[in-house]
């Protein structure tokens, strides 16, 4: 490799005789004939040496499949808006392809597919359960761990991918990864983020290969895979784009016009990858498919500028129930906030240490150097996502914060192992000394933000971690092997032991609801650098919780005569144990009905198109979760989208296409049509009511 790493073997082994060898790990010297010439076949030591390095991975990847994995159906549907998706998609081709919320197509979910093929393909082979839904998620996370390794590896030795270097720095990363609490959290449960995770992080690997191997068709791989990532989660999978690019353009061994030629071959590609379905969507005629959620003009491409795209942004979108200020003051220091810091801030603060320090170490590379290129695209990644998140003043959760992760991950492998490589060099041991330094304070900070784990683990964090800095700054002052692996047994123990804690605690609870988050409770206010927390600014849908406390009323969308008694959402989702009464009145998490509803809701259900409808995604989605029956979601996620309109559920109504009306449901929204809201007061007024299972109902057909 570029960077000149004291007792690191690299390169590939030319015997004598002028035949290539082979790629020789660290430490496993080559084979020799019995002239004493080296074969060109690895020796048997080399072998074991492979075989050893494969152990200490798949050991590395099956423990992260067994936290991912692990209790995973307790959390039923988690996110029972996508699940009752999946339901939908497992039923119906048309409602898979488009991202329906129920197999009948009134109205899609408010992102695009991607996500929900993976997880519809699963439901339709294997049958609804939370396993076929979540199981695809957790070997999702594995599988990103998988190609962190290969991405980090590659750089750390990439003239001999098998040393023992980089293949530490690789398992390091992959670690890292694994046990990021908020990683933890969404390779358990079944949004969005997961896929574009992977998605991006596989973007990075074959950019790397790119660089690395001068092949353009590993460039025009990457741009295929961000443009599904697009279809995953929209514009939030440009945020890498600068990095990927920057790196590419720097480091690839071409020439400038060519390096620009294939750059725009990448970026066509991507746009062809993303832009079929688009196409598709714009081309099909709105009464042969869904409405698109999340719009108020059934435009996928108002979706991806509005409401998922600048709006983000601005906070100016239409038809949201509110804007980022619920969860963390815009600013640069969002991401160390007590609702994103546990998620995410570990090591944030150490890698960007590392990165410097890389830098520095390898200032005088070639301009191909696969660790500054590795740095560029990593650091990019964190910086540019960082400060987008910390900035944007519309709709951000928590979870968001899982896009850092690989970027944060592949900086620590890298620069944690390469400057311990170099610590004898006084700007190194600095380096990595302040990085050791800064995640145990980190950890020290934000384990003191909850009381699950007792104050031993937060001082054995911070008194771990200065003894291992020192160790680190003082090191080649030691000559003793056994206190230099002290050092690093204590460094990696410091910065690690907070986020494992956070991880565990994330594996070993129930997620459910439209909002989670990462770890166990945080005490009021938590860590938050720059101040006490500002009134209305914790994050009051921790998990699913009522925002408005037990026994929250909320608003009758239904008007007068209407009620919403019996329909609030069930924060533990289908057969769980807790009921929100009133409160955003399952705006957030899906219904969990009585067998008395599910009974009379299955009744004649093959006379109706719909078998119910009620006002939002998530109340419709405990109904056609637990009927599996297509349950019209009225004005779509919040309840603001015009979809139905008033006269187009009346014409439906008299052609006898929907059996009854659900009350229940709110929105919160001062912008977005009022539709749903029309629609409940007229079937109140229309109809009578009725209880069924304390839930009150209208009967539309007679």
């Amino acid at each position: 490799m570029a960077i000149d790493i004291p007792g690191h073997a690299g390169g590939l082994q030319r015997p004598p005789d002028g035949r290539r060898g082979v790629p020789v790990p660290e430490g496993f010297p080559a084979a020799r004939s019995q002239d004493g010439h080296s074969r060109s076949g690895p020796s048997r030591g080399a072998r074991r040496g492979r075989l050893r390095l494969r152990l200490e991975l798949a050991a590395v990847l099956v423990a992260t499949a067994v936290l991912y994995l692990w209790n995973l159906g307790a959390s039923d549907w988690a996110n029972a808006f996508y699940s009752a998706a999946a339901q939908a998609g497992s039923q119906d081709w048309t409602a898979w392809f488009f991202g329906s919320s129920d197999a009948a197509n009134s109205i899609t979910v408010d992102k695009p597919p991607a996500s929900l093929w993976i997880m519809g393909l699963s439901v339709r082979f294997f049958g609804l359960s939370s396993w076929s839904v979540l199981v695809p998620e957790a070997l999702m996370g594995v599988a990103t761990a998988w190609l962190l390794y290969l991405a980090v590896r590659r750089a750390a030795g990439p003239a001999a991918a098998d040393s023992l270097l980089a293949h530490r720095a690789g398992l390091l990363a992959a670690v890292v990864l694994a046990i990021t609490p908020v990683a933890a959290l969404m390779f358990r449960f079944n949004n969005p983020d997961a896929l574009l995770v992977l998605l991006m992080t596989a973007a990075g690997y074959a950019t790397l290969r790119s660089i690395q191997d001068g092949k353009v068709r590993w460039l025009v791989l990457a741009g295929v895979l961000l443009g599904f990532g697009f279809l995953t989660k929209q514009l939030q999978v440009l945020l890498v784009l600068p990095g990927f690019a920057v790196a590419y353009f720097v480091a690839a061994p071409e020439g400038i016009g060519r390096r620009l030629l294939r750059l725009a071959a990448a970026g066509a590609a991507m746009v062809a990858a993303a832009g079929w379905w688009l196409l598709a969507v714009e081309l099909t005629p709105a009464n042969l498919r869904p409405y698109i959620g999340g719009s108020q003009n059934n435009s996928i491409i108002e979706l991806t500028l509005g409401y998922n795209g600048l709006g983000r942004l601005s906070g100016d979108e239409t038809g949201s129930v509110g804007g980022g200020n619920g969860w963390g003051v815009p600013g640069p220091l969002r991401m160390f906030s007590s609702e994103f810091g546990g998620q995410i801030a570990w090591l944030l603060p150490s890698v960007l240490i590392l990165a410097a320090g890389l830098l520095w170490v390898g200032r005088r590379a070639p301009r191909t150097d696969g660790v500054r290129a590795s740095v560029i695209m990593w650091g990019s990644w964190v910086l540019v996502t960082g400060l987008v998140f910390s900035f944007m003043a519309g709709i951000i959760h928590p979870y968001y914060a899982v896009a850092l992760a690989p970027g944060i991950a592949g900086l620590a492998g890298l620069g944690g192992v390469l400057l311990w490589q170099h610590r004898r060099q006084p700007a190194a041991a600095l380096l990595l000394a302040a990085a050791v330094a800064a995640a145990a304070s980190m950890g020290f900070a934000l384990l003191g933000t909850t009381s699950a784990y007792g104050p031993w683990l937060r001082w054995f964090v911070l008194a771990a971690g200065l003894a291992g800095a020192a160790g680190v700054l003082f090191g080649r002052y030691l000559s003793f092997r056994v206190m230099q692996r002290t050092t690093a047994v204590l460094a990696v123990a410091a910065s690690l032991a907070g986020p494992l804690a956070f991880s565990l605690s994330t594996a070993a609870a129930v997620h459910s609801g439209a909002i989670v988050s990462a770890g166990p409770a945080t005490s009021a206010g938590g860590f938050r650098p720059g101040g006490p927390a500002a009134a209305g600014q914790g994050n009051p849908l921790r998990n699913g919780a009522n925002p408005n406390g037990p026994g929250g009323t909320g608003a009758n969308p239904n008007g007068p005569g209407g009620t919403a008694s019996g329909t609030g959402a069930n924060i533990n989702g289908p057969g769980g144990t807790s009921r929100q009464a009133g409160g955003m009145g399952g705006l957030l998490g899906a219904t969990s009905p009585s067998a008395q509803l599910v009974t009379a809701l299955r009744s004649d259900a093959s006379r109706y198109t719909w078998a119910a409808a009620v006002v939002g995604s998530n109340n419709a989605a405990g109904y056609q979760l637990a009927t599996q029956l297509p349950v019209m979601p009225v004005g779509g996620f919040n309840g603001t989208d015009p979809s139905p309109s008033l006269g187009g559920f009346q014409d439906l109504v008299a052609q006898g296409k929907i059996h009854y009306f659900i009350a229940g449901g709110t929105m919160r929204s001062t912008s977005g049509s009022d539709a749903a809201s029309q629609i409940a007061q007229w079937v109140a007024a229309t109809f009578p009511a009725q209880s069924i299972g304390g839930t009150t109902v209208y009967a539309l057909v007679s």
